[in-house]
């Protein structure tokens, strides 16, 4: 089948496949005498494990080595679970760093007026360099946003 029969088949676009070769997740295809590349049932469960993979976040390098895995029968299960546990960890950070985000993004929000007053804490926030002066004057202007409410 060609790029785009396995494409369809396998739920990863063209453009995905064209890249999962060139990062090495997929090898590269023979082509016809016309150019095309020519792809079989093999590289279409490679691309769907591929595709599984990167719903669940996995990186390049980590599904690279999940698929050397797959393909090794003789593989002890150990080794897919760490890889796996690794990710978990790293999700849990990104976890909490995205609730910290959005706890400091709505509490910036709660503390703006939201009226017409050009005060604002949320711009004050975006505006102001990581400085303990600039963190001292935003502080300051939450202090004062409660103080207000």
């Amino acid at each position: 089948m060609n790029i785009g029969e396995a494409a369809r088949a396998s739920g990863v676009t063209a453009k995905m496949i064209r890249y999962y070769e060139s990062v090495g997740l997929l090898a590269a295809k023979e082509r016809t005498s016309a150019g095309y590349r020519v792809y079989g049932t093999q590289e279409v469960h490679s691309l769907r494990f591929i595709r599984q993979a990167r719903r669940l976040g996995f990186l390049v390098d980590d599904i690279r080595k999940l698929l050397a895995l797959w393909h090794d029968r003789s593989r002890a299960s150990a080794e897919v679970k760490s890889i796996a546990l690794e990710h978990v960890t790293e999700l849990d950070r990104r976890i909490a760093e995205l609730t910290q985000m959005r706890d400091t993004l709505a509490h910036l929000a709660n503390h703006c007026h939201g009226d017409d007053r050009p005060d604002c804490p949320i711009i004050e926030s975006l505006a102001s360099a990581d400085s303990p002066e600039c963190r001292a004057r935003l502080s300051q202007s939450l202090k004062n946003s409660d103080a207000t409410l």
